[in-house]
């Protein structure tokens, strides 16, 4: 019995101590997504017999807790079954980096590429000082503002003031790029719509007809998938609504209809939404178009600086 105990033993120990070095948070990269979209992956426990991690995005838009789940050879793989699909992502480390692929019913679908989340040293600490006020919205045209996909009709219009889509358009990515800063918004959506704005290009505050409804991670004014509002503050379809919201880093405040629904959150990492994994620098905004129809009238963004 001992011969075969101690090399199943030791083997085990190579085996788990090639995992600990998965574990952390990760900003992926993805070679030749269509749509530009940035992923991220959380990993605990590599290293041990029970690793366990969340992902986005994988279906859907929402953190999606790790169905499977395994480090073999030095090699991390991780699935989720999902509509009759297999999909499945394989990675290996290379340095301080992840190098893996996408596969979908055995069949590869894309490369990716991921970088340890880096630490965000600033601090929502009272120090913050606001800059001169920047309208990214002229009230005229889109000027400052462009399509994110490539390719894609537009299906924006502006029309007596209002910034405004058709169900199924292109989203809006500004040209310039932003740290921390304070952003005031009106914004309004129809029945059943949906739609969101993107923080640096990677946290969605969403944008949800939702008025009446209990709160949770993909309500109106909710970081999408990520942090629930404290109360539903939503106005009913049709009606104008505001958001004061703030970004300090990697915390974030958001008052809708002048009540506060999530006072000083703490962002963990990138939302759907992301196509800008860089979350050490500044980055642009994003105005979610491609679900159902809404309407901006005011987006004036103050940058924050010591």
């Amino acid at each position: 019995m001992r011969l075969v105990f101690i090399p199943s033993f030791f083997a085990l120990c190579s085996l788990l101590a090639a995992g600990p070095g998965f574990n952390g948070r990760w900003d992926i990269t993805v070679k030749g997504e269509p749509r530009g979209r940035a992923w991220w992956l959380g990993i605990e426990g590599a290293g041990t017999p029970h690793p366990k991690g969340t992902f986005i995005s994988a279906f859907g838009g929402a953190l999606n807790p790790i169905e499977e789940i395994s480090v073999q050879g030095g090699q991390l793989t991780f699935g989720f079954r999902h509509d009759g699909r297999h999909l499945v992502y394989k990675a290996t480390l290379a340095g301080d980096r992840i190098e893996g692929v996408f596969e979908e019913d055995g069949k590869q679908k894309f490369a990716f590429t991921g970088v340890r989340a880096p630490v965000i040293p600033d601090k929502e600490d009272g120090t913050w000082k606001k800059g001169a006020p920047v309208s990214l919205f002229n009230g005229r045209d889109m000027s400052g503002w462009k399509p994110l996909i490539p390719n894609l009709p537009l299906g924006w219009k502006v029309e007596n003031g209002v910034l405004t889509n058709t169900p199924k358009a292109n989203n809006l990515i500004t040209g310039s790029k932003f740290w921390n800063f304070e952003l005031d918004a009106e914004f309004r959506v129809g029945p059943h719509s949906n739609s969101g704005i993107g923080l640096r290009g990677r946290y969605e505050v969403q944008i949800l007809e939702d008025y009446g409804r209990p709160p949770d991670v993909h309500s109106n004014g909710a970081l999408y998938s990520r942090i629930i509002p404290g109360v539903n503050a939503s106005k009913p379809a049709g009606e104008w609504q505001t958001y004061h919201i703030r970004l300090v880093g990697r915390t974030v405040t958001v008052i809708l209809n002048g009540r506060k629904i999530i006072d000083r959150g703490q962002i963990d990492g990138l939302t759907a939404i992301a196509v800008d994994p860089n979350e050490g620098e500044p980055g642009p905004l994003i105005l979610q178009g491609d679900h159902g129809s809404v309407e901006f009238r005011k987006l004036v963004l103050t940058p924050l600086t010591h």
